[in-house]
Parts: structure tokens; C-alpha cells; sequence
């Protein structure tokens, strides 16, 4: 019952922010386009979603497309738009994933969506994660974000697997909120060295 009344909530809030946000999305898309006109407004990956089924991610832009300048490798510091760092300090970068929540594919509340690449390297406990569908934010994201390691993160997810309902949710929700307007995190980390991580880790 709970899943259903939180589609329902999903889809409503998502539909209102949406329009809500509409003119923010018209501001940031044409801030970066003025930045760097040569790439698109929108970040694209394939994650894994709820039951491992794979679907694509929005994210405004935050990088320049030019990876490389005279022959020689921009690190992700030297590609960060001016816009992309702000818009990463306050998660504004995950806006567009309303489009995402509104298909179905998402939900504000759950575990961050991780690349498809990632999916042969869980462990028979860790794929469980998949059990509920992926969210903006979760438990793993008010609890150490980027400071946790890999398999701290996937004890948080699963706590959150094993607990979801309307309290764990609206306490992660107010916790968001106030992660992101009282204490933002900044996020310089290109989204390429994040998704490799994981990769290297379990490789050795």
C-alpha cells in the first residue's frame, strides 16, 4: 500500500515541482549553452534501475565537451563550467531527473542510481539494492555521500531496502532539504572517475 500511495505522491509532486522549476530549467540550460555552446544542455548515462532493468539518467551539464587541449588531458577541475560548479554545490544538477521520476523510472527517495557497468561486480547481498526503485536522494546521500566507501554505501542502501516507508522518507526528504540549502556539498568529481570506481575496486 505504501509503494502505491508513494507513486501517487511521485507523480504529483514531480508534475508540480516540474512547473514550478520550469523557468530555473530555462536559466540554467541557457547559461551553459552560453558557457559552452558546443555541448548539449543534458548529461545522459544508462544506471541500473529497479529490478536491474537499465535506463537513462538526466543531468544538467556540468563539464565542457573538450576532454583534451593540446594533446594533453584536462583533468575534471580544468572542464567544470563555471555554472557546473554551482549548479553541483546545491544538487541542482539532478533536476532534470523529474522527467525521470514523472516515467516511472525513479523516485525523490530511494538509492542513487548506479552505471549499468556495475551490475556484474555486486555481490548476491548488494544487488538487493535494486528491490526498490532508484531515487534524487537516499540514505547513503544524508549519511557521508562521497565520504563513504563503497561498501558502507551499500549497507546504507539496503538499510533502506529493509526499511522504507513513510518515516525513513520523510526523514531523508527534511534531511535533503537541509543538506542542500543549510550545508551543501561541493562536488568536483567527474561523473567518469565516479563511475569507474567500483569498477577498479572489485577488479582487483
Amino acid at each position: 500500500m505504501y509503494l502505491f500511495i508513494k507513486r501517487i505522491f511521485d507523480i504529483l509532486f514531480s508534475f508540480i515541482l516540474l512547473i514550478i522549476t520550469f523557468p530555473f530549467f530555462l536559466l540554467i540550460a541557457l547559461l551553459i549553452k552560453i558557457e559552452d555552446p558546443q555541448g548539449p544542455v543534458f548529461y545522459v548515462t544508462r544506471r541500473i534501475g529497479f529490478s536491474n532493468k537499465e535506463f537513462s539518467v538526466l543531468k544538467f551539464r556540468s563539464m565542457i565537451v573538450i576532454k583534451e587541449k593540446n594533446n594533453v588531458k584536462l583533468n575534471d577541475n580544468e572542464r567544470m563550467l563555471k555554472i557546473g560548479k554551482i549548479i553541483r554545490t546545491f544538487s541542482f544538477d539532478e533536476l532534470p531527473q523529474i522527467i525521470n521520476i514523472l516515467k516511472g523510472e525513479m523516485s525523490f527517495i530511494g538509492p542513487r542510481p548506479l552505471p549499468v557497468v556495475y551490475l556484474p561486480y555486486y555481490t548476491d547481498v548488494e544487488i538487493h539494492r535494486h528491490d526498490v526503485k532508484p531515487g534524487i536522494s537516499g540514505w547513503a546521500q544524508i549519511n557521508g555521500r562521497n565520504l563513504l566507501t563503497w561498501e558502507d554505501k551499500f549497507k546504507l542502501d539496503l538499510y533502506y531496502v529493509s526499511n522504507a516507508g513513510l518515516i525513513l522518507d520523510t526523514k531523508i526528504f527534511f534531511l535533503t532539504i537541509k543538506k542542500i540549502f543549510i550545508k551543501p556539498e561541493v562536488r568536483t568529481m567527474g561523473n567518469d572517475i565516479i563511475e569507474k570506481s567500483l569498477h577498479e575496486v572489485r577488479k582487483k
